[in-house]
């Protein structure tokens, strides 16, 4: 019993007294840069019939505003998902995901499947993409990416101690 007791113990801590917010990071990061990036690939595929009647913006036309939307969707989703330029690029999927939100409030989106996931509530898709990203901005993209490892490599190359350098990553 006394066995069974310590294992146990010894199993809870584990669950419970130790965090793995490293792999915690990078499963956010993968997470969201493979659900993003699926946008951008339908995007892409339906190119020709969504750069009719995709939304502008700033005046440009409906072609330009797609082609930047698949550029984000794509590039932005791999960096984060590589964990390169991590904070840098969860800027433009945000700033997408809010005029998204603006868009589907205002009921100006044509009501396609691309737009939205089937629910009575379109707006809540963009909304939890802006959550995930804010998380991203704010936590930082953690040790297993490769910001962390250029950081480590730079301050290697100037001399400098990670330990003083880097704040609990």
């Amino acid at each position: 019993m006394n066995r069974f007791s310590h294992i146990l113990t010894r199993t809870y801590l584990r669950f419970t007294g130790f965090s793995y917010s490293n792999m915690a990071r990078l499963f956010m990061r993968l997470f969201v840069g493979v659900m993003f990036m699926q946008f951008g690939i339908r995007h892409l595929i339906g190119y020709s019939e969504l750069s009719l009647d995709f939304p502008t913006m700033f005046g440009w036309s409906s072609a330009t505003c797609l082609t930047l939307m698949i550029i984000i969707e794509l590039v932005c989703s791999l960096f984060i998902m590589m964990g390169f330029l991590t904070r840098f690029a969860t800027i433009p999927p945000i700033c997408t995901m809010i005029a998204a939100e603006y868009y589907i409030l205002h009921d100006l989106l044509p009501h396609t499947s691309i737009y939205g996931i089937d629910s009575t509530q379109p707006g809540y898709l963009p909304i939890m993409f802006i959550g995930i990203y804010l998380y991203i901005l704010l936590a930082g993209p953690g040790k297993i990416s490769l910001d962390y490892l250029i950081s480590l490599f730079i301050i290697d190359s100037q001399g400098r101690d990670e330990k003083e350098e880097l704040e609990e990553v």
